[in-house]
């Protein structure tokens, strides 16, 4: 994964300082990078049966779309408040510092079906689990959580410790 892993550009003191952002800009804009990272996000869940692909709003998008088309998969958004125009679940979860929200519609897949959670990156691991939260209010059996990057040295998989989780690019 370290030829994917220099597709992507460190920025630090973004977007405050002492924070080194992960840009994945410069991966998203090399097509054969791209594909490459979309493939091996989704052959660890080509045999299995995967109903929904869920993502969170904006990056999850990027990954988690064309990783539904390729398994045959629903898509599904969980988004910020107001963002959805059908009813929807919401969960409240907390940040390092405040508090956030997430929605889904409450009508996103169909009880007992087998979902998959991406997202371009695990830092923290609260967004992820939020999103768990509101794919089991919904009655859906998460089958795996899959990112493209995971930052390691802030713990997030130990909030998903249920969850089988995968990671493409650690940092």
């Amino acid at each position: 994964m370290q030829e994917l892993a220099g597709k992507i550009r460190a920025i630090p003191d973004f977007p405050k300082k002492g924070i080194l952002f992960r840009d994945i800009t410069t991966l998203l804009g090399d097509a054969a990078a791209f594909r490459k990272a979309i493939d091996k996000l989704a052959v660890n869940y080509q045999n299995t049966k995967i109903d929904a692909v869920v993502c969170v709003e904006s990056r999850g998008f990027i990954f988690g779309a064309p990783i539904a088309y390729k398994l045959g998969a629903a898509f599904v958004p969980v988004r910020k408040p107001g963002k959805l125009p059908y009813k929807t679940y919401k969960v409240t979860y907390d940040l390092e510092y405040g508090s956030d929200t997430l929605e889904i519609h409450q009508d996103a897949f169909p009880s007992g079906a087998n979902v998959l959670i991406v997202d371009d990156l695990l830092a923290t691991g609260g967004t992820t689990k939020a999103t768990a939260e509101l794919i089991e209010k919904l009655k859906g059996n998460i089958v795996g959580i899959a990112f493209m990057i995971e930052l390691d040295f802030l713990n997030g998989r130990e909030k998903l410790k249920n969850y089988k989780v995968n990671s493409i690019i650690h940092y």
